[in-house]
């Protein structure tokens, strides 16, 4: 297991390295507030701040602890959103799916579903996990249900798990699928995108 920068492409999205080139799709992808209300770093405003935030995840990927995505829309070509791996474990076979987000008018599309399919495919498949892990904020019920749709099994919650920027310490609720999980949730997602 050996994660490393890598395109995956599918009928509706493309997932590919992040880079400072996808900048301004992603500030204007990025614009609505809402979209970082439990992103745990401050909201980028600007062509700059988005720059620093690229950044950073470019620096933890030469770290090892993050490997980032631009989400494409192959509709029109543009960024709308970042997804990442993080939590790379190769000697435990784990690896999590997280640091998501998307522009609203993708949410809850074939976008974002074929964009968690495509993460948990190449895990699973080319990766060799035994389990991918995801988690999100306590108070952020539309990604909870997002992640049970796609079969995720709620495992619990971190209490006070996390401070945020703005000072706010919030409870972090965990999910995981495994690798003997993924065939029957992979026919499920197949199911989902091709009725779109």
């Amino acid at each position: 297991m050996n994660p490393a920068p890598v395109t995956l492409t599918g009928q509706f999205v493309k997932l590919e390295p992040l880079d400072l080139s996808h900048a301004e799709d992603l500030v204007v992808a990025g614009v609505e507030k809402e979209i970082w209300d439990y992103m745990p770093m401050i909201a980028p405003q600007t062509l700059e701040d988005m720059q620093v935030a690229i950044r950073a995840a470019l620096a933890a990927q030469k770290e090892g602890s993050r490997l980032p995505f631009a989400i494409i829309d192959l509709s029109n070509g543009h960024a709308v959103g970042s997804t990442s791996y993080l939590d790379i474990s190769p000697s435990d076979r784990r690896i999590e799916i997280g640091w998501t987000w998307l522009r609203a008018s993708v949410r809850r599309t074939a976008i974002n579903t074929e964009c968690k399919y495509l993460l948990l495919r190449h895990a699973f498949e080319t990766l060799g996990c035994g389990r991918v892990q995801l988690k999100c904020d306590g108070r952020n019920q539309r990604s909870q249900d997002a992640i049970e749709r796609i079969g995720g099994t709620k495992e619990g919650v971190l209490r006070k798990h996390m401070i945020l920027p703005d000072g706010f310490v919030r409870d972090t609720v965990m999910f995981s699928i495994l690798v003997e999980e993924w065939p029957g949730i992979k026919t499920n997602l197949k199911t989902m995108l091709a009725s779109r």
